[in-house]
């Protein structure tokens, strides 16, 4: 008999037959409150009626229409709506299919438009599974273990994570630009440098925003020194955090900028955007691929944007997650084992810790596995996968986050009894 491989383990044990909204039924007849969105990928929530319409329509007309072969209006629609919420500057977008190939995308262009070989990553990120985009994931081990050698010229550089360091904000940020320009004075100096690529929340990291004064003061840095600032928005864009994208809530521009994950609800699709003089300087025949703006997963997208602008979904997700954080902020405040909490807009998570303050991975895990009894599905993350989060579609209401807030408490509750 063939099975998939015994390394794809689920995060939980449902079989999921149908989705609809923020739920999702389950093989079993019961019905499920989803709070992980496909790791924050359907961000209209289960099969949106007019996603839905679109891909049908499409998939009756044309399926695949490769885009260095022909052009087809669903890409050009994409480029268009893309144009409305991209910073300002960044008309040029190139498309791929997952958040690794967008990101090794940026990395190429950025290596080929400055002639430098290094790239600056910072320590806690993800930016995905393939070799070179594992290379510059710090987030945990097992994302890149066991395939060495690994890609070459990456320099990892601290992030300003208060939490971990015992500090508040202001000295985690002072501390991570001095030691950013300790490594750029000893490790990486600037004429080598290519890039930092940075999350305004670190995602696997265990959701962590970036600060202010962080991204500005790497703006400043990257624009001295001629390097390039590349912000990895793959979890956190297309209105997650309250903001179309995360970084909108720190005030800096990146030079590119790398998408994928809630860009078009579930299809495969992702994609960089930089200024048009900056792509140029990609070095011919770099671009490219077979599956890239597929013409399903384009339409797909142009529906998404559609539907986050129309139903309002990006404040929908700044009042909805200010629902959902003062609500994981109360039941924290009753559990010893829950050290932090923490996010932005609809990405918030719960970190939980031993009496001494150590990662405690296993009441994180008890707690995730009693969400489920209670109806509510959770992923982990964090490097010890101490960190509980939550990521519900963009289109949750205040009765789901209600309905999620009741079997967080539960599950906490079950979770802690013997901790």
């Amino acid at each position: 008999m063939t099975n998939l491989s015994p390394q794809l383990r689920q995060a939980t044990p449902v079989v999921a037959v149908r989705g609809e909204g923020v739920h999702v039924d389950g093989e079993d007849g019961r019905r499920y409150l989803d709070f992980t969105a496909g790791i924050g990928v359907t961000s209209t929530g289960h099969c949106h009626p007019r996603v839905v319409a679109a891909a049908q329509e499409q998939v009756g007309t044309l399926i695949h229409g490769q885009y260095t072969t022909v052009m087809h209006p669903p890409l050009r629609r994409l480029v268009e709506k893309l144009g409305e919420v991209l910073p300002a500057g960044l008309d040029s977008l190139f498309f791929t299919n997952s958040g690794s190939e967008a990101v090794e995308s940026a990395l190429r262009l950025a290596r080929q438009a400055t002639g430098r070989p290094n790239v600056l990553v910072c320590h806690g990120g993800f930016h995905g599974r393939t070799v070179a985009a594992a290379s510059m994931t710090t987030s945990g081990t097992r994302f890149r273990s066991g395939f060495s050698p690994l890609m070459s010229g990456v320099v990892v550089t601290p992030f300003p994570t208060a939490y971990r360091y015992g500090w508040d904000e202001e000295t985690a940020t002072r501390f991570a630009l001095r030691e950013l320009d300790y490594v750029l004075q000893t490790i990486s100096p600037p004429d080598d440098t290519a890039a930092i690529i940075v999350e305004p929340v670190l995602g696997e990291g265990g959701y962590v925003p970036a600060t202010e004064g962080f991204l500005q003061g790497l703006r400043e840095r990257a624009d001295r020194h001629g390097f390039l600032l590349i912000l990895d928005e793959v979890q956190t864009g297309v209105g997650r955090t309250g903001r179309f994208w995360g970084h909108d809530h720190f005030g800096v521009h990146p030079d590119i900028l790398v998408t994928a994950k809630g860009l078009a609800s579930g299809f495969p699709l992702s994609g960089i955007a930089a200024s048009e003089e900056l792509m140029s300087k990609a070095w011919p025949g770099s671009q490219g691929g077979t599956y890239g703006a597929n013409a399903v997963a384009c339409a797909a997208a142009v529906a998404t944007l559609d539907v986050v602008r129309e139903e309002n979904l990006v404040a929908n997700a700044e009042a909805m997650g200010a629902r959902l954080r003062g609500g994981l902020e109360e039941v924290a405040a009753k559990t010893p084992a829950i050290g932090d909490v923490r996010g932005l807009g609809l990405m918030l998570a719960s970190e939980f810790v031993t009496e001494e303050g150590e990662p405690d991975p296993a009441t994180a895990a008890r707690v995730q596995r009693a969400a489920v009894d209670e109806g509510l599905l959770l992923l982990l993350c964090g490097a010890w996968n101490h960190v509980v989060r939550m990521i519900p579609a963009l289109v949750v209401d205040e009765a789901a986050i209600d309905e999620g807030l009741r079997a967080w408490s539960a599950a906490v509750t079950a979770g802690t009894a013997d901790s």
